[in-house]
C-alpha cells in the first residue's frame, strides 16, 4: 500500500510540474508565437467591429411562406454569396437571419454605398451565345434540379423552360450549333468558351458553359459532364440557375459601417483592460487564499490559454463583445475554484489530516460546481440560439469559457492542490489559509439573521420596483436606435467643433438629432436620430457635413442604421429568451433537488432580477438596447449560479442536521456560503471594472448590465431566494412538531396500559 501511494504522489508530481510546464511554454507561445508558428493576435480571426467593414441585413420582400420561402432565402444566398465573391472580398460571409432576411458582412469594405449597392441588386440571370448575344433570359427558365447520371455516373443539371423560354433556347442551340459562331466571351481563366457553348450567366460571371451539337427543343433539357457533376457543384449551379428565375426584391433595414482605425483602436483598449482585470484577480485570490490562490492563478493562466485557443481552432470570429464574454467568464471562473477551496477549509476545521481534507473538499464541492455552471451554461445557450450576430459572440465566449472551467477547477486545480497536500515543504495547514491546530485564521464566523429579517428585504425589492415603475409609466425607458429604430453616425472632425454648427448644418434633413462628443480630445462627434436612414441618405447627411467642416468619407467613423422592425423582433427575443432560460433552469433545478419548491424560489430569484435591473434602467435612463438583453440574461445566468450554491448547502444541511429546524439550516447556509458569495462578486467585479473605465461607449453598454447583475443577482440569491424558499418550507417544520407530539403521545399512552 505504502509503495502505491508513493506511486501515487510521484506521478502527481510529475504531472503537476507537466502541468507548469504546459502553462509556461503556453503562454509564451501565445504571445510570442514560436518559430513559424504565429503568435494568438496574428492567428485570431476579428469581427468588423475591429477590423472594419461593412455589414447588411436584407429582407425578402414577398408573400411566399413556408418551405418554398426556406427555398428562395436559400437560392438567394446563393446569388448573393456568388456576387459578393465576385467582388474579390477575402473572408465574406452571406448567412440567413430568422426566416426571411439575409447578413452580409464584408470586412474591409471601405466604400459602403457601392458595396451596398452591388450586393442589393435583383439577381440578374441571362443565356448568351458564345458571341456574347444574349438570348433569353433567367425568367424563361420554370426551375432547375439535379438527378443521378446513370449513363456518366455522378448527377446531372435539370432545367425546365416556359413555352417561350423553349422556343428561344431551340433558336439559341440551333445556331450555337451551326458553326457559325466566333467566340469573344472568356472563362475565368482567361481562356476563351467553345464556339458551340451556351453561356448562363449570373450578375457578370459565367456560373456554366454547356455546348450542344444540335438543336435542343422541348420544355427541358440536360446539362451533363464527362464524368458527371459531383453533387456540391450539381446542387450549386442548380441553386444559381433558380435564384436566377426567381428574383425577389431586397430591402435594406439594418448596416453598419466601421472603420478599422476605430475598432483597433477598441480592440487595444479592451486588451489591456482585460490584463488589468486578470492581474487583479489573481491579486485578490494569492491576498485571500495565499499558496491555494497560487494554485487557482495556475488553473486560470491555464484556462485563459486554452479558451483562447480553442476560439482559433474553431475559426471563431472575435468581436468585442466576444471579448467582453472571455473577461467576464475569467471573473466567473474564479467561482469554482473560491468553492472548493471553502469546502476544503471546512474538512480541515473538522480535524481531518490535509489529503484526507482535500478529497473530502472536492468530492463535496464537485456537485455544487456542475450544478451552479450548467444553470449558467443554459443562459449562454439560449442568448446563443436567440441573440443577434454581437451577441452570439459574446455568447459563444461566455459557453467556451463556462465549458472550460469545468475543467480546469475540477482536473487541474484537484492535481495541484492534491500535490500540494502531500509535499513536505507545503503539506501544512498555514499554506492552505488555516492554523496549524486545524482552526479558522480568522474566528469570525458571521451569523446574520437573514430569515428573520426576510420581510425588510421583501419591502426593500418592492420599493425599488414600484419607484422603477413609476419612472417606467411617467419617463418610459431610454430606449438605442436598434430597439426603437434610427441611425448613428460617428464622424472624426479633425479637432472639437460646437455642436450647436453641427445641428445648424443639419436643420434640411429634419431628423431631430443627438449629438455627442467622443473621442480623447472631443475631436470626434456622434449623430443619432430615431429617423432609420438607408445608405443613400446617410450619404447625403455625410457630404453635407463634409461640405460644412471640410472633412471627407474617410473621416467617417462609423454608421449604423436600425430599421423599426428590427427593434420590435430585439425586444421580443429578449422576452422569449428570459422565458425560454427561466423554464429550462426550473427543470433542471427541480430534477437535481427533487422538488418544484426550490426551482420556484430561484426563477423567482430571476424575475426580481429582472425586473430591479429595469427599474434601475428606467429610474437612471440608461440606454436599452442590443447589448442589454446580453447584459440581461448573463444576469440571469449569474444570479441562478450564486442561488444555487447556496441551494446545495441547504439540501446538504438538511440531510445532516435533521433535527435543526428550517430556520436554523436555511440561516447557517446563506452564512457559510456568504464568504464564498462575496468573494465570486468580488472578483467579477474587479475584472469588470478596467473593461468599463477604459473601452468604447459600445463595449461600456455591456458592462453596465454585468455590473448591476453582479450586485442585483448576489442580493437576491442571499437575501430573496432563501427566505422565499423558507416561506414555502416552513410548514414542513409544523408537520416534523407534530409528527413527534403525536409519536411521544404515543408511547406515553403505551405506557399507561
Amino acid at each position: 500500500m505504502k509503495g502505491d501511494n508513493r506511486m501515487n504522489s510521484k506521478l502527481k508530481k510529475i504531472l503537476s510540474f507537466a502541468v507548469i510546464a504546459v502553462v509556461l511554454i503556453g503562454w509564451y507561445i501565445t504571445v510570442f508565437g514560436a518559430g513559424s508558428f504565429k503568435n494568438i493576435g496574428d492567428q485570431m480571426k476579428y469581427g468588423l467591429d475591429i477590423n472594419g467593414g461593412v455589414y447588411v441585413v436584407m429582407e425578402a420582400q414577398t408573400d411566399i411562406k413556408g418551405s418554398d420561402l426556406d427555398r428562395l432565402m436559400q437560392e438567394t444566398k446563393s446569388v448573393l454569396e456568388n456576387r459578393v465573391n465576385a467582388m474579390g472580398i477575402s473572408e465574406s460571409t452571406v448567412t440567413i437571419e430568422g426566416k426571411d432576411r439575409l447578413r452580409i458582412e464584408l470586412p474591409g469594405v471601405e466604400n459602403a454605398s457601392d458595396a451596398i449597392e452591388q450586393i442589393g441588386k435583383t439577381a440578374q440571370l441571362n443565356f448568351y451565345l458564345a458571341d456574347g448575344t444574349k438570348v433569353m433570359s433567367g425568367s424563361e427558365v420554370k426551375t432547375a434540379g439535379i438527378e443521378n447520371d446513370q449513363e456518366r455516373g455522378g448527377y446531372k443539371i435539370t432545367l425546365e423552360f416556359t413555352n417561350k423560354g423553349s422556343e428561344l433556347f431551340e433558336e439559341a442551340t440551333r445556331t450555337a450549333s451551326s458553326g457559325t459562331i466566333t467566340p469573344t466571351m472568356e472563362q475565368e481563366d482567361g481562356t476563351a468558351v467553345y464556339p458551340n457553348a451556351i453561356v448562363i450567366m449570373l450578375d457578370d460571371q459565367i456560373i456554366s458553359a454547356p455546348t450542344c451539337d444540335s438543336a435542343i427543343s422541348g420544355l427541358s433539357c440536360e446539362i451533363t459532364s464527362g464524368s458527371g457533376f459531383g453533387k456540391e457543384e450539381a446542387s450549386s449551379t442548380a441553386a444559381l440557375i433558380r435564384g436566377g428565375a426567381l428574383p425577389t426584391s431586397l430591402k435594406e433595414i439594418n448596416s453598419s459601417v466601421q472603420t478599422a482605425t476605430i475598432g483597433v483602436d477598441a480592440l487595444n483598449k479592451s486588451v489591456k483592460a482585460g490584463i488589468i482585470g486578470i492581474v487583479l484577480v489573481f491579486l485578490i485570490m494569492l491576498i485571500a487564499y495565499k499558496m491555494l490562490g497560487l494554485v487557482a492563478n495556475i488553473a486560470l493562466a491555464l484556462y485563459i490559454a486554452i479558451d483562447l485557443w480553442i476560439l482559433v481552432s474553431l475559426g471563431a470570429v472575435l468581436t468585442l463583445p466576444g471579448i467582453a464574454g472571455i473577461i467576464l467568464s475569467v471573473g466567473m471562473a474564479v467561482d469554482a475554484n473560491v468553492i472548493i477551496f471553502t469546502r476544503i477549509r471546512e474538512e480541515i476545521a473538522k480535524g481531518k489530516s490535509l489529503r484526507v481534507a482535500v478529497d473530502a473538499g472536492f468530492k463535496k464541492a464537485v456537485s455544487t460546481v456542475i450544478d451552479a455552471q450548467v444553470t449558467t451554461l443554459i443562459a449562454a445557450i439560449v442568448l446563443y440560439l436567440i441573440g443577434s450576430t454581437s451577441v452570439k459572440g459574446f455568447a459563444l465566449t461566455l459557453m467556451i469559457g463556462i465549458i472550460i472551467s469545468i475543467f480546469t477547477a475540477v482536473l487541474i486545480t484537484q492535481l495541484l492542490m492534491g500535490t500540494l497536500a502531500e509535499s513536505k515543504k507545503f503539506g501544512k495547514n498555514r499554506f492552505f489559509g488555516m492554523n496549524e491546530d486545524g482552526t479558522y485564521r480568522k474566528n469570525y464566523v458571521p451569523n446574520f439573521k437573514f430569515i428573520e429579517n426576510r420581510k425588510k428585504f421583501y419591502v426593500l425589492s418592492l420599493a425599488v420596483i414600484i419607484l422603477g415603475a413609476g419612472f417606467m409609466f411617467t419617463k418610459g425607458f431610454n430606449y438605442g436606435i436598434d430597439f426603437t429604430g434610427g441611425t448613428m453616425i460617428q464622424f472624426d472632425m479633425g479637432e472639437k467643433v460646437a455642436l450647436d454648427k453641427v445641428e445648424e448644418s443639419l436643420e434640411e434633413f429634419e431628423l431631430e438629432p443627438t449629438i455627442i462628443y467622443a473621442g480623447d480630445n472631443n475631436n470626434q462627434i456622434i449623430i443619432k436620430t430615431i429617423e432609420a436612414l438607408d445608405n443613400a441618405s446617410r450619404d447625403e447627411v455625410i457630404a453635407v457635413i463634409g461640405e460644412d467642416f471640410d472633412i471627407t468619407s474617410e473621416d467617417v467613423l462609423a454608421s449604423e442604421q436600425f430599421g423599426p422592425s428590427v427593434g420590435k423582433e430585439l425586444r421580443r427575443n429578449a422576452v422569449r429568451a428570459i422565458i425560454i432560460a427561466a423554464l429550462f433552469m426550473l427543470v433542471y433545478i427541480i430534477f437535481r433537488f427533487k422538488t418544484w419548491k426550490y426551482g420556484v424560489a430561484a426563477v423567482s430569484g430571476l424575475l426580481h432580477d429582472v425586473l430591479i435591473t429595469l427599474s434601475i434602467y428606467a429610474i437612471f435612463g440608461f440606454a436599452i438596447n442590443n447589448p442589454f438583453i446580453a447584459g440581461i440574461l448573463t444576469v440571469v445566468g449569474y444570479s441562478i449560479n450564486d442561488t444555487i450554491v447556496i441551494f446545495d448547502r441547504i439540501r446538504e444541511n438538511k440531510r445532516l442536521y435533521k433535527k435543526n429546524t428550517n430556520l436554523v439550516n436555511l440561516n447557517d447556509s446563506v452564512n457559510q456560503t456568504l464568504s464564498r458569495s462575496v468573494m465570486t462578486s468580488l472578483t467579477t467585479l474587479a475584472v469588470m471594472l478596467p473593461l468599463f473605465i477604459m473601452v468604447s461607449s459600445t463595449l461600456r453598454e455591456f458592462v453596465i448590465p454585468l455590473f448591476i447583475g453582479v450586485f442585483v443577482g448576489t442580493y437576491s440569491s442571499v437575501f430573496l431566494c432563501t427566505p422565499l424558499l423558507y416561506d414555502m418550507i416552513k410548514g414542513e417544520d409544523v408537520s416534523k412538531y407534530i409528527a413527534t407530539k403525536n409519536k411521544q403521545l404515543k408511547s406515553k399512552a403505551k405506557e399507561k396500559k
